[in-house]
């Protein structure tokens, strides 16, 4: 997705809740849309990751359609989609992440590190402007 549709260098982003959108733009200019889903959360001082269909803070907009993920982890019998917390181990966190993406079709994972929480999302949509 990066190397695709040319995320590095001097780029910028600005996400939002409101509308569940990213938009990356380069010298002031947008230049390319999507739409998120939430998927997850790590708080730093728990050290546990969240389900965002277990966040009852979160803008229902932004969770698309994140139950699908856990009726997966229920058909399957794969406990850390089911869990609504688990320790946020490296391994774990991403099988949740990539079989989320999956299950939701994405086009990409976004990450967004914070001081006392971190953001996963999962990309779709998206399209030049």
């Amino acid at each position: 997705m990066v190397s695709e549709h040319g995320l590095s260098g001097d780029v910028q982003y600005h996400w939002s809740m409101d509308d569940a959108s990213i938009v990356w733009s380069r010298g002031g200019r947008d230049f390319l849309r999507g739409r998120i889903t939430v998927i997850g959360s790590t708080d730093h001082a728990q050290q546990t990751w969240l389900w965002s269909w277990a966040n009852d803070s979160l803008p229902q907009i932004v969770l698309g359609d994140i139950t699908s993920v856990r009726r997966y982890g229920e058909e399957h019998d794969f406990p850390i989609l089911v869990w609504p917390s688990f320790r946020a181990e490296q391994k774990p966190m991403a099988q949740a992440r990539i079989i989320a993406a999956d299950v939701l079709a994405a086009e990409g994972l976004w990450f967004e590190p914070g001081d006392e929480m971190d953001l996963h999302f999962a990309i779709h949509d998206l399209r030049r402007l």
